[in-house]
């Protein structure tokens, strides 16, 4: 059959017009799926990565956005007196909108000490002295580190200034983590938010991270942080992080399980377009198939260059779709997240290698009812079609 390769892309430039309609709309079709599958795969690389931190967030009970959660910061040195607990971070967290939303900026407060001990950053702009400098005459620093793809998304650099809402920081360098998500945060000094302007959160802070040791049983140390706190002044909720961020995502999390029905409609629309034109081409054909017959061409031979010529078109579809998703993907640093909590839209491997498959399933079995009709062209009646 590989003998016949030129005789197939003759066919396909012949109608280069429709065959380029075609290889286009499945091109825009695999695109989306890639978009959609890699929403999906950033939730799920998303909880994936939290479950195996072994780490407990404690929230406020009865709270959801960050902004109405606050918690006695000195909760911290009663959760360090429990077994099984290694260390634990008061973080104050500001986000500009606690909605599902495509540019959502999340400000993580954290004593800048603890920040190396529980994060996996790498700096590749800025140094981490001018981040941990507590500032002018005892003064609170307005300092932080930004995420690469926030970074990238605002056009950020190292000494800029940067303000969203009463918060103004001064970039002290841009990181990169192996975890996607995180590079879509900004990480600032713990008491400069808690001093923000027009907020007195002095003692107060959003949420507690504990991580704990590895032998640890998370169920029990959750029962007992909000056994302990349950007749204090402020009630606590603790779950595992993976959880947490999880019960946050909740409504994205549904917005994104039906996006995966525009991702399998986007397979049928490829579908369609390739079957369409297969159909269109047999039909324009008629005569051509009748005359390969007659000089010695089986009908399985006829069937075999019409389903790799639909093949063709929608394997070339697919690598276009794939190539322009793949890179948008990657340098858009584009991310969905809502009450401070952030899905990277993540591009992989695996799932570029979905959609060039799924397109060129489709496009052999669009390409399975044209061939089988072009296999049964009768010789006489075809070669008297005009």
């Amino acid at each position: 059959m590989f003998k016949f390769a030129p005789y197939v892309l003759k066919t396909v430039w012949r109608h280069r017009a429709r065959s380029l309609l075609t290889v286009s709309g499945s091109a825009i079709a695999v695109f989306v799926f890639c978009f959609v599958g890699a929403v999906h795969q950033g939730m799920h690389d998303l909880q994936r990565r939290q479950e195996s931190q072994r780490s407990l967030i404690v929230f406020q009970a009865n709270k959801f956005c960050p902004a109405t959660s606050h918690l006695p910061q000195d909760y911290d040195r009663q959760i360090n007196d429990i077994d099984g607990v290694r260390d634990v971070v008061p973080i104050q967290v500001f986000t500009n909108n606690c909605r599902a939303s495509l540019d959502v900026i999340v400000f993580y407060g954290i004593t800048p000490s603890q920040l190396t001990n529980v994060r996996d950053f790498e700096l590749i702009k800025g140094a981490w002295s001018e981040f941990r400098d507590p500032g002018r005459n005892g003064m609170s620093s307005n300092a932080a580190v930004v995420g690469r793809a926030v970074a990238a998304r605002r056009q950020i650099d190292v000494g800029q200034e940067f303000s969203i809402g009463d918060i103004s920081v001064r970039v002290a360098g841009i990181y990169t983590s192996n975890n996607p998500a995180e590079e879509n945060y900004i990480y600032a000094h713990l008491d400069y938010l808690q001093r923000r302007r027009g907020a007195n959160l002095v003692g107060t802070v959003t949420q507690i991270e504990v991580l704990l040791e590895p032998d640890a049983d998370s169920d029990s140390v959750c029962r007992q942080i909000d056994t302990l706190f349950r007749g204090g002044p402020v009630e606590t909720n603790t779950q595992s992080k993976g959880v947490f961020q999880a019960q946050s995502l909740g409504d994205l999390a549904q917005l994104v399980d039906m996006a995966r029905y525009l991702g399998y409609a986007c397979v049928g629309l490829v579908l369609a377009l390739v079957a369409t034109t297969s159909v269109m081409s047999v039909q324009d054909r008629i005569q051509q198939h009748a005359v390969l017959q007659t000089i010695g061409f089986s009908g399985a031979r006829v069937f075999g260059l019409v389903l790799v010529e639909s093949l063709v078109l929608a394997t070339a579809g697919g690598l276009l779709g794939v190539a322009c998703s793949m890179g948008t993907l990657e340098l858009g640093g584009l991310a969905v997240g809502a009450e401070a909590v952030t899905v990277a839209f993540t591009p992989s491997i695996p799932l570029a290698l979905t959609g060039l498959l799924i397109s060129m399933v489709s496009g052999l079995l669009a390409g399975i009812v044209p061939a089988w009709h072009a296999a049964r062209t009768e010789i006489v009646p075809a070669l008297r079609h005009a």
